[in-house]
This record gives structure tokens, C-alpha cells and sequence, in this order.
């Protein structure tokens, strides 16, 4: 027997249970994926447009760098244009950061969203295991009470060995999604502390051009 067909007899013996901890496997793939290159695409496009605002913004270019900021939906864009709009009307710096903040409370959510929906789609997965299991044993214990007494032996492993099935596949299924929830946040984490980074970096550079100026 190869291996597909271990695989599909796996399947088919495990009982109706195997199917909804597939689909829930299937969305939570689907999340990770989707998730996994939308961080990894907004840490690149990030540090991409940082490297040419920046510049600009230490030596005082703001409309130059207000254009490339307008023309982009990245998310420390969106944070900077915050910045950019109180710039001229901003006389503290608590101004400029209360501006920079109200567009990280708008950005953040972007990043962090179904990413929770990873833990718990995993319980959800271990736990149609388990129930999977448990109905598995009820239906093999009714058949073994009205089996030969010669033959319950065999019949009752028999049965607990299909009906472990759905237990193994939730925790096969249930596992690498607790990874990937891992994974996914830890990357999260990275990008909101690089953007909160770059709002401080932001604060100082236009307290420079404006000390400067003031001379």
C-alpha cells in the first residue's frame, strides 16, 4: 500500500469527524498563507519607502516627501501622513506624536487581523478530535456489547484504534497551526515596533529641521 492510500485509509476510517477538522485546517492554510505574505510585503514595501521619505525629511524636502506619502497605501505611509498634516500646525512635539499615534491605532488593527483566528481555529481542531473520538468509542462499545463474546476482544480494538484516528488528525492539523500563530505574531511584532520606531525617527528628524530653521 503506498502512501496516498495510508493516507486516504486513514481518512476514511477516522468516521464523519474528519471532515470539519479538514475544513478547519483547510481556512486556517488559507489564513496563514494570506497573512504570511501580507506581513512580509508590508515589512519590505516599509523599509522601501522609509529609505527614500526619510532623507527628504531631514533636510526639510516635506512636500517632496508628502507626495511619495500620498501616492502610497503602505502602512507607515499612513502613519506619516498623519504626521505630515500637523507638521505646520503642530508647535509641541506631544502634538506631532498625538497625530503619529492616531495613525498607528488605525494601522495596527490592519496587521494583527485574523491572525487570532489561527489559536482558534486549533482548539477548534483538537477538540472535533476529540469528540470525534469519544462518539467513535460510544458507537464501538454499543457494537461490542452485542458481539460474541469470543470476538470482543479483537472488535473493541479494533474500534478504539479507528476512533483514535480523529484525535490523531486534530492534533496533526491543530499543531502546526499553533505554529504559524507563533510565527505570524512574532512577524507582527516586528512591523509595529519598526513603525513605532520610525514615528520616533520621524518626531526628531522634523524637531531638527524646525530647531535648524529657528536659528
Amino acid at each position: 500500500m503506498g502512501t496516498f492510500d495510508t493516507i486516504v485509509s486513514f481518512f476514511q476510517s477516522g468516521g464523519i469527524f474528519m471532515y470539519p477538522i479538514m475544513v478547519v485546517l483547510a481556512l486556517g492554510t488559507a489564513i496563514a498563507i494570506e497573512r504570511y505574505i501580507y506581513l512580509t510585503m508590508a515589512k519590505t514595501t516599509n523599509k522601501r519607502i522609509w529609505k527614500q521619505i526619510m532623507p527628504m525629511i531631514k533636510t526639510g524636502r516635506f512636500d517632496q516627501a508628502n507626495a511619495i506619502i500620498d501616492k502610497s497605501k503602505s502602512a507607515i505611509c499612513k502613519i506619516l501622513s498623519y504626521g505630515m498634516d500637523r507638521i505646520k500646525v503642530a508647535r509641541r512635539r506631544d502634538d506631532l506624536e498625538t497625530a503619529l499615534e492616531e495613525g498607528l491605532m488605525e494601522v495596527i488593527p490592519r496587521l494583527e487581523k485574523r491572525t487570532h483566528y489561527l489559536a482558534t481555529l486549533a482548539n477548534i481542531a483538537t477538540l472535533l478530535g476529540l469528540l470525534g473520538t469519544i462518539m467513535g468509542l460510544i458507537a464501538a462499545f454499543t457494537a461490542v456489547a452485542n458481539a460474541d463474546p469470543a470476538d470482543k476482544a479483537n472488535l473493541l480494538s479494533s474500534s478504539i484504534s479507528v476512533a483514535m484516528n480523529t484525535t490523531a488528525f486534530g492534533l496533526m492539523a491543530a499543531i502546526p497551526m499553533l505554529l504559524i500563530y507563533t510565527v505570524l505574531q512574532t512577524k507582527t511584532t516586528e512591523v509595529v515596533d519598526s513603525l513605532e520606531m520610525a514615528s520616533v525617527k520621524f518626531m526628531n528628524a522634523v524637531q531638527e529641521v524646525k530647531a535648524r530653521a529657528s536659528q
